[in-house]
């Protein structure tokens, strides 16, 4: 019996919940389907899930959501990559990546890999089931390993639990099971999929003071909608506000709501750097995505005392305009 097997054995939900190993992603619509299929001969393992109200699909390396639509919706709300692929220890372009125990770079090592390891390393499942509304619930644990420690020498655990329903909700908890304090970066690198970058707009953040990460990192505030013209790479700090994203050309509204979370990052790598990057989905996939992140980075890093536990809870919802 192989791993897929044993998991449906003990985790599988007929018909809502199942796990496949190195198959493309079933449900996943073909103009967003990574060409050749996902995760060929990667011996990775995928969560998928169809219920009366979503399809969603996840990596069990990374925790890692790929994808997400609600059947109310003709395209994904979750953005994957054209170019996306599954491989050992390495992350996925798209979907939502789990950035942890810090973001951005390491503070102090350079060889470090950017936005933590969670998201390029095994978790295992700990527990499935079915939401009275009907949506599908999984939860995942970070796997430790002597690689980890090595980064990440602390006494804890990470989970992370999905609902995928009509909304998708995702809470990620940090428990500090160690004798000292420790301080956490933290993200749900969250892809949307959107008509064109160039037509759609973020709300929620107005009068927020933000560092622009473009072309150094300088101390800015945010004035009226975020509209997108080029290049965008900001943290906006000190907010645990919801934010929209209106989308003029598909004709709806994604709400990001969430707790738990004071940081915001607003993303969107534009045509020069998607080309160096070569996982974009050429040539224009780019143009399809926005990244609206709930973060906790910069003076938002957060002290998870000895005995404590931290969570951080998203929720995405989507209407139409």
């Amino acid at each position: 019996m192989n791993v897929a097997q044993q998991l449906n054995t003990q985790f599988g939900i007929n018909g809502h919940l199942n796990f496949i190993e190195d198959s493309p992603v079933k449900g996943t619509p073909p103009d967003t389907r990574p060409a050749g299929g996902l995760g060929a001969a990667s011996g990775l393992t995928v969560a998928e899930i169809s219920n009366a109200q979503a399809t969603a699909s996840l990596c069990l390396q990374g925790a890692h959501l790929m994808t997400w639509q609600p059947r109310s919706q003709a395209v994904p709300v979750v953005w994957l990559s054209r170019d996306a692929k599954l491989a050992a220890e390495k992350s996925i372009r798209g979907g939502v990546p789990v950035c942890w125990p810090w973001f951005g770079p390491h503070a102090s090592e350079p060889g470090f890999p950017g936005h933590g390891y969670a998201r390029t390393v095994p978790w295992r499942v700990v527990e499935s089931g079915a939401e009275p509304n009907g949506a599908t619930r999984l939860t995942l644990r970070l796997v430790t390993s002597e690689k980890t420690r090595a980064q990440w020498p602390h006494d804890c655990t990470l989970d992370l639990t999905v609902i995928a329903g009509e909304t998708l909700r995702m809470e990620m908890t940090t428990e500090n099971t160690g004798a000292s304090d420790f301080v956490i970066g933290e993200a749900l690198h969250t892809y949307f999929r959107i008509g064109d970058i160039g037509e759609v707009r973020v709300k929620g953040l107005e009068n927020c003071d933000y560092w622009d990460k473009v072309g150094g990192s300088t101390l800015k505030k945010q004035s009226g909608d975020i509209h997108f013209s080029g290049e965008t790479d900001r943290v906006y700090v000190n907010t645990a506000a919801e934010c929209a994203i209106e989308d003029d050309k598909l004709k709806r509204r994604i709400h990001v709501a969430k707790s738990g979370s004071l940081s915001t990052v607003v993303w969107t790598p534009w045509s020069e750097k998607a080309n160096k990057m070569g996982d974009m989905g050429q040539p224009d996939g780019w143009r399809e995505m926005v990244c609206v992140e709930s973060v906790n980075a910069m003076e938002n890093v957060v002290k998870v005392a000895a005995g404590a536990r931290h969570t951080m809870i998203v929720e995405y919802r989507v209407e139409s305009i």
